[in-house]
């Protein structure tokens, strides 16, 4: 095609505008269909040598149904389209809720199906757009152009907490308690009245500490939100119209001007020659994307005929159809995506859940029990003992004992506790509840490039011919070698970084660089052989094509002075581009054929480079001829005809060898993690070579080359080969030997089932040319072998994989969607995720510690006083006020403190526990909690009250079985009462004097207390349960309404020693797990 008529295809915008002005809102008529066929056969032929069409009309003519049909049918075309996307809408909307947010664009043919049929499928017009009142019904059924905030669901979350957990049986017992006050109560007992009040108060605090645990503000909307422009530019009418961007629907011909966002997504429809869209937000590519009015790409994301919502015109000018507003949108689907809650219960959720059930199954049970003795035993034969009002009392103390009131209170503390430590460690948890999930973890999949490396590259080698040399040789040997020239040269064009200016004088090494880390490496490289700057002034860039991570390349069309014939100088991954040369420039700068031997010795080289963690570059140049386009006013037809020109007959000018070290710290980090039990995966883009080799730098690849195996290993049974008679290297559970594989992307997409069943059970796996799909997919198929993955990611197509994770880990520096999507962010480097296992690891502990220092004063030795009052017919040794304050105040601040504990030696030692069988309270803590510290300070507690009433005449022996208010060796009612005060009173002290030594009794599980860390906390909390007792116990005017007495100064030191003694017997079941780890009080160890 001869230029000029090249140029007449490209119309001007002009011509549009015209068509919309209001002056040009005339009556129009379909035109000729046989003009129409004799234009489009014309149009079709010149079309061929293009893919993009700059011409203000398609390449068929079609007739507009808004001139060409009468009102009534265009109306009723309209409600007929209208109601299928209404239908649709509705249809996504149901799919939402039975599903969690996923991003998904198989199905999205906006960017392959033909203009007019869009424009059709739309009931719009390129000429006149929709008309106001289509606009109006659309804006009715589809909604604003915004984002719609995550439901609240306000009122199940405040139900939960209030009445989630323990929450509804202690509201079930306040309403009880007051029922037994008033009216049962005759008299109304204030003791009922005092226990109703804190029941309540109890209540509320722990749905008050349940809300502040799930409290955590999104700002996932507003971010979205204010990615959308406020006004925008439409065609409605045959009118361009100015309106709220909030208000524009599908099907509204946008006008796209310079410096204009978008406020939705849009297909092109005309396009100025030099219209270009900054996709970085979205897509992380710096260059700006050439708009075309064709699809350039199956992928939706990568298309340059779609502009998405948030992004940048940022020269030239456009005309766009709008194909999905608000929540449709990619950013809508992306805020929906990562805002919506993960779905399922956390690992901790779930081992709560398990305790409160079982809790209550106990509890109902007792409950059960009491009921039943009064019913059919004390009713009938003591009617006197147990009233009804004093029977809901004992049901209620029943489930005051077995519930550990101060549990939510301890978790919220201990969560918001541990955060807090782990963000001074720079690891910042996004919510609470991640902080514990981090302690299942058994996988991480980690990037590569700046994760597990430094991204600070250097060039260490290179290759000119077929003669390789060392960087640091290579300014020595620059004068003579015209190859190496030539090489100087092209990485110098081909080139986007650049030396900042006020660091010109500096040693090379120490210049600041503006780019990226490879361009950087290249440009350091090529200023150590001579003057990069003087290379560049050679040249003049005409056009460029930018790396994109599929083409895997990147060009650069520059032409000199002295030659009028430009220069194609083309950079990129060697696999790529190899086999794309015809021929070679030897190390004398002369060209020569590349043979098929050339060839092998090149790859071979690429290959050994690659084995040894080199990331290979290989730069090539051809010159170009008979160029028919203009690279100003044809940017489409110029790269496409670049790209065709680029694809065979490249000259290739040498290879690159660039390493990127690890970080130092990461072979310590890895091996720290594999200590814990944890296996850490890579997952990179890399090519297989390069990625195995940095793997066995960072230690994440222990085994040599011979015995990596590929995806043919997964390909057979593993005893298929053994019986055909091959010997060959297996995966056996049976094996000690560590197992390595490495993977690429393409074949992740071949495996079954079953293979990924062997796959998953591999040490040591390196996924490399992965893509953001094939990352969630490996995060699919872990977890659905039952393993707890984390999964690193910075990119915003990185989101749904960090999303599908059990922790999504994002890194600092990572894009805006990926920290939104993430629950965990790493503020400075990877090695900080040691600490976020450690303390993962250490909540969890803390929590069974926890749960080990409630359960034995504040449920069982508060539940016997209930039982032996029913079934024994002995006063309640412990008021129900005071099994309360034991449970809320006493015991909470020391539970709380026990959140401070520092991290056990062995933390990192052994495995990580299994989500799914590993429990939070299993038979071996109940055991110790109830079986062996709860019947100590219960027997103890009875012994020391039953001993001060002894002391004051009322023996036990004239108290068991007595069923009745008795009043032995003439001691009164008042007498007795007072006497069973100090007794309860004294029962109080012993638990709560006891609990100190227990407290430091569980604050190791194995380790002697002796060599852990002292924890500061713990004298706080211990004053402080003194000094509620002391308030409670010494102030007058609590002994007539509570029941509480002033305790003996003898009742508080004899409970030192039975605490000493539990601690101590406590030392000696540790020394015996640690010496001797096979025993049964070692297994039944907690």
């Amino acid at each position: 095609m001869e230029k000029p008529k090249a140029e007449a295809l490209v119309s001007t915008m002009n011509e549009l505008e015209r068509q919309a002005s209001p002056q040009g809102g005339r009556i129009r008529y379909a035109v000729d269909p046989r003009e129409d066929d004799r234009r489009g056969s014309r149009m079709n032929r010149i079309r061929s040598r293009s893919r993009d069409s700059m011409s203000i009309h398609s390449t068929r003519r079609s007739i507009d149904p808004s001139v060409a049909l009468p009102l009534q049918f265009r109306t009723l075309s309209f409600s007929i389209e209208e109601g299928k996307r209404k239908q649709a809408i509705e249809d996504e909307k149901r799919k939402a809720k039975s599903k969690p947010a996923d991003i998904e664009f198989g199905s999205m043919d906006y960017h392959t199906a033909n203009v007019d049929e869009l424009l059709s499928r739309y009931q719009t017009s390129r000429g006149s757009g929709l008309t106001g009142t289509q606009a109006a019904q659309l804006l009715k059924s589809v909604g604003q152009n915004v984002p719609s905030p995550p439901p609240s669901q306000w009122f199940r979350k405040t139900i939960g907490y209030l009445f989630g957990g323990f929450g509804s049986i202690l509201f079930v017992a306040a309403i009880l308690v007051f029922v037994a006050w008033k009216p049962l109560g005759q008299p109304p007992a204030v003791a009922n009245l005092a226990l109703a009040i804190v029941l309540v108060f109890v209540w509320v605090a722990q749905a008050a500490f349940s809300f502040w645990q799930d409290f955590s503000s999104s700002r996932v909307m507003a971010s979205i939100s204010g990615m959308l422009p406020d006004k925008c530019m439409v065609l409605r009418d045959g009118t361009q119209q100015q309106i709220d961007g909030r208000d524009i629907v599908p099907g509204d011909v946008l006008k796209i001007t310079l410096g204009n966002k978008l406020p939705a997504d849009v297909r092109f429809i005309e396009v100025s020659p030099d219209v270009r869209f900054d996709r970085s937000i979205l897509t992380g590519e710096a260059m700006p994307l050439l708009g075309s009015v064709e699809s350039t790409d199956s992928n939706y994301l990568e298309t340059a005929c779609i502009g998405m919502a948030g992004t940048h015109c940022v020269t030239g000018n456009a005309w766009g159809l709008v194909l999905e507003t608000g929540d449709r949108t990619i950013f809508g689907r992306i805020a929906k995506l990562t805002s919506a809650p993960k779905g399922g219960l956390t690992p901790l959720q779930t081992e709560i859940l398990y305790f409160v059930g079982l809790i209550v199954c106990i509890m109902l049970v007792m409950i059960i029990v009491v009921i039943g003795v009064w019913a059919g035993w004390l009713r009938k034969m003591h009617p006197d003992w147990i009233s009804v009002p004093i029977l809901i009392v004992d049901c209620v103390s029943v489930a005051v004992a077995f519930i550990p009131e101060g549990l939510p209170i301890a978790i919220t503390a201990s969560l918001t506790i541990t955060a807090s430590i782990m963000k001074r460690n720079n690891v910042l948890c996004k919510s609470l509840k991640t902080v514990e999930t981090l302690g299942a973890v058994d996988v991480i999949c980690s990037d590569k490039t700046g994760t597990l490396t430094r991204n600070i590259m250097a060039v260490t080698e290179y290759l000119v011919g077929k003669e390789s040399g060392t960087a640091l040789k290579g300014p020595g040997i620059y004068e003579d070698q015209k190859g190496l020239q030539k090489l100087a040269a092209v990485a110098a064009v081909c080139n986007e970084a650049e030396f900042d200016a006020s660091t010109i004088h500096m040693q090379i090494s120490d210049r600041k660089v503006h780019g990226d880390a490879t361009d950087s490496a290249i440009l350091r490289f090529t200023e150590s052989l001579t003057k990069v700057s003087v290379l560049r002034a050679t040249w003049r860039s005409v056009y460029k094509v930018a790396f994109n991570s599929k083409n895997k390349f990147a060009i650069n069309i520059v032409q000199s002075d002295e030659e009028r014939q430009p220069q194609l100088m083309i950079k990129g991954a060697p696999d790529i581009l190899l086999p794309r040369c015809g021929s070679y420039i030897n190390k004398n700068g002369f060209v020569e054929r590349l043979e098929e031997q050339d060839r092998r010795t090149i790859d071979g080289m690429k290959d050994y480079w690659s084995s040894q963690g080199r990331r290979v570059i290989l730069l090539a140049q051809k010159p170009l001829e008979s160029i028919q386009f203009n690279s100003v006013s044809q940017p489409r037809e110029y790269e496409l005809d670049v790209m065709g020109r680029a694809s065979s007959e490249l000259i290739l000018v040498g290879l690159i060898a660039i390493v990127d070290p690890p970080r130092a710290e990461i072979p310590e980090v890895v091996r720290i993690l594999r200590g814990a039990g944890v296996r850490v995966f890579m997952v990179t883009g890399d090519f297989k070579l390069t990625a195995a080799a940095i793997a066995a730098e960072c230690g994440i690849i222990t085994q040599s080359q011979k015995f990596i195996d590929d995806v043919t290993n997964l390909a057979f049974d593993e005893d298929y080969l053994e019986r055909a008679g091959i010997k060959e290297k297996t995966l056996s559970a049976e094996s000690d030997r560590i197992h390595s594989i490495v993977m690429s992307g393409a074949d992740l997409e071949t495996l079954d089932d079953s293979q990924w069943d062997k796959l998953c059970r591999y040490d040591e796996i390196v996924f490399a040319r992965t893509t953001p799909e094939h990352k969630l997919r490996i995060v699919k198929e872990l977890q659905k072998r039952d393993h707890t993955v984390g999964m690193t990611g910075d990119g915003v197509n990185d989101a749904p994989s960090l999303k599908q994770a059990d922790v999504g880990i994002a890194m600092g520096g990572g894009s805006d969607v990926a920290l939104e999507a993430a629950d965990m962010v790493l503020l400075d480097s990877f090695a900080a995720i040691v600490e976020a296992v450690r303390y993962g690891r250490v909540v969890y502990d803390n929590l069974k510690k926890t749960i080990c220092y409630l359960l034995p004063a504040g449920s069982f030795s508060e539940f016997w006083p209930v039982i032996t009052n029913v079934v024994f017919g002995l006063p309640q040794i412990l008021s129900s006020f005071l099994m309360i304050i034991i449970c809320c105040f006493t015991d909470c601040a020391a539970a709380t403190a026990i959140a401070y504990e520092k991290p056990e030696a062995d933390v990192l030692t052994r495995p990580p526990r299994n989500a799914k069988k590993d429990r939070l309270v299993d038979w071996k803590l109940v055991l110790y909690a109830y079986g062996y510290i709860g019947v100590i300070e219960t027997l103890t507690s009875f012994a020391m009250a039953s001993w001060y009433a002894q002391r004051q005449g009322l023996t036990f022996s004239s108290l068991w079985f007595a069923f009745s208010s008795v009043t032995p060796n003439g001691l009164t009612t008042d007498e007795v009462t007072s006497i069973l005060n100090t007794a309860s009173s004294i029962y109080f002290v012993n638990l709560v004097v006891m609990q100190w030594f227990n407290l430091f009794a569980v604050r190791t599980r194995r380790l002697s207390v002796l060599n852990h860390s002292f924890n500061y906390y713990l004298l706080p909390a211990i004053i402080l349960a003194l000094l509620i007792a002391i308030l409670f116990l010494y102030v007058p005017k609590f002994h007539s309404v509570l029941g509480t007495s002033i305790v003996p100064v003898e009742y508080w030191f004899l409970p030192m020693g039975f605490g000493m003694g539990v601690l101590l017997l406590d030392e000696g079941r540790k020394y015996l797990i640690r010496t001797y780890p096979k025993s049964i009080i070692a297994k039944a160890a907690w």
